[in-house]
């Protein structure tokens, strides 16, 4: 649909979705401040995660690093270990990247413009967007997967989120509907999409902008918005060997260049001398965004004490414990490993 047939002045949707959210925003502690560094946090939190799952996290990441100093000082194995639960790590390895760019090149103060937003490590236009309208006065529209659905259904427009020209395209359609107080209008865009304009069964009788909405008033809620590109889940096969000891097992850390990013984990490969050891396998699978994997694990007790001391002493592996496994970070399936050997 082109823009220039939409119609008459919308401007007014926007004044309307304010005073909707003022009525009905969600109470939620990221909206009590224009610290820029919380709602960065929160921001990056939100991205991959549900509110109601991802609120504990983020209150207790804020808890542990209240702000940029203390996040940049922080060892980045600490920070990994206060976003377990949250998955995703590189953005956990990001943010603490940005954190050190923003002591280094800001002297430890949030930079405040669009432009300066967007260099940090792992901040993209929407991100930087969002700060800067709700921290700044940026007049940027945030938009996100919420704007889109909003956006294709208000305006009945099937230009193909999947695009690359999408961000930018729906960018000025917000605009035709965005009032002065940008960063409000950007929270209640989030807030319909969210709670009102869901992606399944949305409650179009309590929206508020229904009466102006194309979609609605033509019956076609479900046609929008149009996504042709899907991204076909790639099948992987892992292999751990779970080399084990009295309570004490060996691991080793993750390189940052491929799934769980600096995460821990068993041991890929063994030693021919440590095969004779192996008792028996288990077979995980487990579902990424875009991968599925079949994780193979096997079990090897070493009963030798010269050969476990052999291993202890070699810098090759690091030594971890049934007691103390927590205080690092694992991948899902293989802490659930850990979780039901400890418990046979």
């Amino acid at each position: 649909m082109e823009k220039n047939n939409i119609g008459s002045d919308f401007q007014h949707i926007g004044n309307t979705l304010l005073h909707w959210y003022k009525e009905n925003a969600r109470d939620l502690p990221f909206r009590q401040t224009k610290d820029p560094y919380k709602i960065w946090i929160c921001e990056i939190v939100f991205q991959q995660t549900r509110i109601n799952q991802g609120l504990n996290h983020y209150n207790n990441f804020i808890k542990r690093f209240p702000d940029v100093k203390t996040l940049a000082d922080a060892d980045e194995d600490e920070v990994l270990l206060h976003w377990k639960g949250l998955g995703y790590y590189s953005r956990a390895i990001n943010i603490h990247k940005a954190a050190k760019q923003i002591m280094t090149d800001y002297n430890g103060s949030f930079p405040s413009d669009y432009e300066e937003i967007l260099k940090l490590k792992g901040v993209g236009k929407y991100t930087a967007a969002a700060v800067s309208s709700i921290c700044f006065d940026g007049k940027m529209p945030a938009v996100d997967g919420n704007f889109y659905r909003v956006l294709s259904r208000f305006f009945a427009d099937d230009f193909d989120i999947s695009n690359s020209k999408a961000f930018n395209y729906f960018s000025e359609l917000a605009t035709l509907i965005m009032p002065e107080k940008v960063g409000d209008f950007n929270q209640a865009m989030m807030d319909l999409g969210s709670e009102i304009c869901k992606p399944k069964n949305p409650l179009c009788g309590e929206c508020p902008i229904n009466q102006n909405c194309l979609a609605f008033s033509l019956e076609k809620i479900s046609s929008f918005p149009v996504k042709t590109k899907k991204v076909k889940a790639e099948n992987l096969q892992l292999t751990y060997y779970f080399v084990h000891r009295n309570g004490n097992f060996l691991i080793q850390q993750r390189k940052d260049d491929f799934i769980w990013k600096k995460l821990f984990e068993f041991l890929p490969e063994i030693s021919e001398e440590l095969k004779p050891f192996i008792k028996g396998v288990k077979n995980i699978s487990h579902k990424l965004t875009h991968k599925n994997l079949e994780i193979e694990i096997f079990d090897v007790e070493v009963t030798s004490p010269s050969l476990w001391k052999a291993l202890k002493e070699s810098d090759q592996y690091i030594i971890s414990d049934f007691e103390n496994f927590h205080d690092r970070s694992f991948p899902k399936p293989l802490e659930n490993y850990i979780h039901s050997f400890i418990q046979k």
